[in-house]
C-alpha cells in the first residue's frame, strides 16, 4: 500500500481474520485524515464490512448512521471535537458504542485513563493491521457475549 496510514502483517494459513468478525456490523470511521479515512476504508471493505466513512465528529454525530454503528474508530486528535470528547459525548447520551481510539501522538496517560473509560483499543497510528483486527474481535466477540 502506498498509504502508510496502515501497515500490513502477514496472516498465518488458519488465522483468517475476516472468519471470525460480525460481517454485518457497520464501523464507522471518522478521522479528519482523508487518506487515513480512505485507508480504513478500504481495508475493512476487504473484510466484508459495510463501513461508513466522516471527516468530523460533527458529522459522524449529526448522521443516520450513528444509530446503526456498532463500532466507532475515531481519530484523538481533531479540530472542534477531539476523538475523547466525541466518546464522552456519546457515553452521556447513552450511545455507547464500542470505540477504538487511534492516534498518531500516542501518550501512556491518555491511553491509561480511555481504556479505563471504557474505550475498547488505543491504537497508535500508522495501524498495524493486525492490532486493528484483534481490536474488532474483541469488540465484537463483547458484543455477542449474553
Amino acid at each position: 500500500m502506498r498509504n502508510r496510514a496502515l501497515r500490513r502483517v502477514g496472516w498465518a494459513a488458519n488465522s483468517e481474520p475476516e472468519a471470525v468478525l460480525s460481517k454485518q456490523a457497520l464501523i464507522s470511521i471518522v478521522d479528519d485524515d482523508q487518506s487515513f479515512r480512505d485507508s480504513m476504508r478500504r481495508l475493512l471493505k476487504s473484510l466484508g464490512y459495510p463501513v461508513a466513512v466522516f471527516p468530523s465528529a460533527g458529522e459522524f454525530l449529526a448522521s443516520p448512521k450513528l444509530a446503526a454503528t456498532a463500532c466507532l474508530v475515531a481519530d484523538v486528535h481533531m479540530p472542534a471535537i477531539t476523538g475523547i470528547e466525541l466518546y464522552k459525548q456519546l457515553i452521556e447520551t447513552g450511545h455507547a458504542i464500542p470505540t477504538i481510539l487511534v492516534t498518531a501522538y500516542p501518550d501512556d496517560s491518555v491511553q491509561e485513563r480511555m481504556l479505563t473509560l471504557g474505550v475498547k483499543c488505543y491504537l497508535s497510528k500508522p495501524l498495524e493491521e493486525a492490532h486493528l483486527i484483534s481490536c474488532l474481535r474483541s469488540v465484537f466477540a463483547r458484543s455477542k457475549a449474553p
